[in-house]
């Protein structure tokens, strides 16, 4: 092949078309599951209607009520917090080089949460209720978020630290991530025996991971934080790419492995306690999203990290959706059916070995 024979620009021209088409599938999915988690639940409604209604057409009073105020926020928070986690995974496997790598096979997402809740009960960063609608209400996201932050920076460093002691283990960096998970339940059981009884009601509600709660304040602070984020993955896919293939690979072609590992996986905490701070914490969707579009999209990032955001929305939209509707009136907490999907994924991988 030469390139004067336009083979190989025709061939590359072909494989991105390729990746961006997936992508794109992806995309309107997500829009036609969407209707659909509108339309069902405690009350069902017809999917022509739910988009009269989004469109700004008056069905009902009841309707208008029930899309716009209950529906529609939690919909775009599944959206948001499956993108928010999956990109944040995508992003430590790469950085880490380890499959296993997420959120919260890591720990992150269990110190985050001891964060929020140390926030929200000694900080005084939300006040407490013995719904489980709205167990918690943040009235200070910022220092909220700071709190989750901070405690999952220093989860992250943790593994950080154990990755270079031992080389880059995946087995140890999950060892890891175990040790530190129990750690900061630990925090957290500790802080909810000195709770009364509401708030230990409400912290334990907390903890299912649940997207019911999340407020159109609270999904706009989500929503640009992960934006944010993402966006600044996607500007250093090159960079994890050349990371992806290796140290000294990344080194001699110019990028500072230290600096992009540090920056990446801070940005990574970041998306990961903004998101728990908020809808709590729904563990195994950063691990199986980067997974499932692995074989399908391969390993580079420019198209890796849309991808894992899309399937991680889809993901997440399916299992709150069944969630909302199998045991109708009752509503489960979407990281019920989370874990009951990707711990078996988890096992899997561990079990039959996993492909880099």
């Amino acid at each position: 092949m030469h390139l004067e024979e336009g083979v190989i620009p025709q061939g590359y021209g072909r494989y991105v078309r390729n990746k961006v088409n997936i992508i794109i599938a992806g995309i309107a999915a997500l829009g036609i599951l969407a209707v659909v988690s509108l339309s069902v639940g405690p009350v069902n409604f017809s999917p022509v209607d739910v988009l009269k209604t989004l469109f700004g057409g008056h069905v009902s009073q009841k309707m208008d009520l029930v899309v716009f105020s209950i529906r529609l926020p939690q919909v775009l928070a599944a959206v948001v917090a499956g993108a928010a986690l999956a990109s944040a995974a995508a992003v430590m496997q790469s950085v880490l080089r380890n499959p296993l790598a997420s959120p919260f096979t890591l720990g992150i997402s269990h110190a985050a949460a001891f964060g929020a809740a140390f926030s929200v009960m000694v900080l005084g960063a939300g006040f407490m209720r013995s719904s489980a609608s709205d167990a918690v209400t943040i009235v200070k996201p910022g220092l909220a978020t700071f709190v989750a932050f901070f405690f999952s920076m220093m989860a992250t460093g943790a593994v950080v630290i154990v990755a270079h002691i031992k080389r880059g283990s995946p087995e140890s960096m999950v060892l890891a991530g175990v040790a530190l998970g129990s750690l900061c339940s630990a925090g957290t059981m500790f802080l909810q025996y000195f709770a009364d009884d509401t708030q230990l009601a409400s912290m334990v509600f907390w903890t299912f991971g649940d997207l019911s709660r999340a407020s159109w304040r609270e999904l706009a602070i989500l929503a640009s934080v992960t934006a944010s984020c993402i966006l600044l993955f996607i500007l250093n896919t090159w960079n994890l790419n050349a990371i992806d293939s290796g140290e000294d690979t990344a080194w001699s072609l110019g990028v500072n492995v230290k600096v992009v590992r540090i920056v990446a996986m801070s940005v990574a905490s970041l998306v990961t306690a903004v998101t728990i701070s908020f809808v709590g914490v729904i563990g195994f969707v950063g691990l199986v999203s980067p997974h499932m579009v692995r074989r399908i999209i391969g390993d580079d990032n420019r198209f890796l990290i849309p991808a894992s955001c899309v399937a991680g929305s889809l993901l997440l939209l399916a299992a709150d959706t069944i969630a909302r509707t199998m045991l109708r009136p009752q509503v489960l907490p979407v990281a019920i059916l989370t874990s009951f999907v990707g711990a078996p994924v988890f096992l899997y991988l561990l079990v039959k070995g996993y492909k880099r």
